[in-house]
């Protein structure tokens, strides 16, 4: 489902996930910078989302979950290397989910972190949305 998406052909991410853990992992490259040659914020955004909200589906085995909320806090920026996010599920109620994530550097250096609110949808997960 993820690595099928035209979307993620741009970026070429990779994944592992597990009952509710889920890592990405981004190799940078210049097309990922602003115009001051930093990464740009929106990549960060995509990793720590993507990594909580697979950790937060990997505990929902019928419908796929939709992201509600998601605050990020950026702590540096990054140029050049490996961008790794590790998400979690931090909570789960009856209506809701908390999927929580850190993104680090390949120096093992915390670059950012975001929180998550994740609700369940009415999507099936079926061949129909990449699910396999």
């Amino acid at each position: 489902m993820y690595q099928n998406h035209p979307l993620n052909d741009f970026y070429k991410a990779k994944i592992a996930i597990s009952d509710k853990n889920a890592v990405v992992t981004l190799v940078l490259k210049p097309k990922f910078h602003h115009a001051a040659s930093a990464v740009h914020g929106s990549v960060y955004w995509k990793l720590l989302d993507d990594s909580a909200f697979l950790a937060v589906n990997s505990m929902v085995e019928d419908v796929f979950v939709l992201t509600a909320s998601f605050t990020i806090y950026l702590i540096r920026p990054i140029t050049t290397g490996t961008l790794i996010a590790k998400g979690k599920l931090a909570n789960a109620t009856r209506s809701q989910f908390i999927g929580e994530s850190i993104l680090y550097s390949d120096q093992e250096e915390e670059i950012a972190r975001g929180t998550g609110v994740y609700i369940r949808s009415r999507i099936p997960l079926s061949p129909e949305v990449g699910y396999l």
